[in-house]
């Protein structure tokens, strides 16, 4: 298969830093970060995380290059330097310009680019908190409207960097199939708004606009947190037969025949006066005692704290915390694992995430350039190389 080069574009600038993936049938993944470009390049054509250079352990399996899309080296493998960095002039076509059949390039904004439709933003930069209050998560989260909470961790970032692996896949089966090249899309604000369908559906539908309610749904109870002895859990059992089990289970059967809990749209409309019958008897529970009544017969979960999830044997066995070694650690550290088990080609987390430019002289190596070319290169800083060391 010939190359192919994806381009992600860093959105916390205007014309900033960009964070750049190769993917194509390599044997190898390389990344970089800094000044310079992420390369990478993959047995399985993924394109990684556009955030990749800030979080180690979502680089996991690669190998670190340091490269520089507008320098002298751009043609060397196959990217025009002037076109490559998708940031570098913003009135341009943002199109791969490739001197390989089937080029596939993209870039994830925080507003897109001019190949989905040009946005009256596309000039902002974006950070998670940004695409998901304008993309509709921080309008439902949170116990009210005054006070809208964003979800944890970096969804605004790694969920668009998702769906750009998806569409470099879906672009890359079409280049195969085709020979046709084409540039992928995604803009940060628009992956939040495509898992937002509480948002779409109710004002799409009723006219309403949804507001914050917690931890629960609209309409759907007993969903959400409720106290127990020691502490907080979840409890989902909002349909007739998991409310049924429940009710005896916490040895108030009656609450099956009351009227205010008769049907799922009564129990909303009680949700209050029912999640206090419940915590009468969870109160007076731990989460471990109740993890033996609940588990397995109706959804349940303890709210996991980081000590909770690495004591879990479901995360062991599931393979989810592999361990690595990390240059200035005298222990190995934990990373997140691959979460999409495949039957006959599992993946997994062999070694720890490269450092900027670790691997750069082998990669170049692998391109085909001769030692002499490549420290040529790295003396008029075109390429960047350092030691894990």
């Amino acid at each position: 298969m010939d190359l192919v080069v994806a381009a992600f574009l860093h959105p916390h600038e205007r014309f900033g830093e960009t964070w750049n993936g190769l993917a194509g049938e390599h044997r190898d993944g390389t990344f970089a970060g800094g000044r310079f470009e992420q390369l990478a390049v993959v047995q399985t054509a993924f394109v990684f995380d556009q955030h990749a250079v800030l979080r180690g352990d979502q680089r996991t399996g690669a190998r670190g290059y340091g490269f520089d899309l507008d320098g002298p080296a751009a043609d060397r493998i196959g990217a025009d330097p002037g076109e490559a960095d998708a940031g570098c002039d913003d009135d341009q076509e943002r199109k791969p310009q490739l001197d390989r059949p089937a080029g596939v390039g993209g870039t994830v904004r925080g507003f897109g680019d001019k190949t989905g439709g040009t946005s009256p933003y596309i000039q902002w930069p974006s950070f998670d908190i940004v695409a998901q209050a304008m993309g509709g998560w921080m309008g439902i989260t949170g116990q009210d409207a005054e006070h809208p909470v964003k979800v944890g961790g970096g969804a605004g970032d790694t969920v668009p960097g998702l769906f750009a692996a998806f569409g470099t896949m879906v672009a890359l089966w079409h280049a195969r199939a085709t020979g046709e090249g084409q540039y992928v899309d995604v803009a940060m604000t628009d992956s939040i708004l495509a898992m937002s369908e509480l948002v779409v559906s109710q004002y799409s539908y009723r006219g309403v606009s949804p507001v914050p309610v917690g931890n629960g749904i609209p309409g759907v109870a007993p969903f959400g947190t409720v106290k127990v002895k020691d502490g907080v859990i979840v409890i989902a059992a909002p349909h007739d037969p998991q409310f049924h089990t429940l009710c005896r289970l916490v040895g108030m059967p009656e609450l099956i025949a009351d009227p205010r809990f008769a049907n799922e749209a009564s129990r909303w409309e009680h949700t209050g006066a029912l999640t206090l019958l419940i915590e009468t008897f969870t109160t007076k529970h731990t989460k471990l005692e109740l993890r033996a009544l609940f588990g397995g017969k109706v959804p349940f979960s303890p709210i996991y704290n980081a000590q909770e999830i690495f004591e879990d044997p479901h995360f062991a066995t599931r393979q989810m915390l592999p361990e690595v070694e990390q240059p200035g650690s005298q222990r190995p550290v934990a990373v997140p694992g691959v979460p999409v088990k495949l039957s006959q080609t599992p993946g997994a987390v062999r070694h720890r995430a490269p450092m900027i430019g670790e691997h750069t002289r082998a990669v170049l190596a692998d391109f085909g350039l001769p030692a002499a070319e490549v420290e040529r290169l790295m003396s008029v800083g075109a390429v960047s190389a350092q030691s894990a060391a």
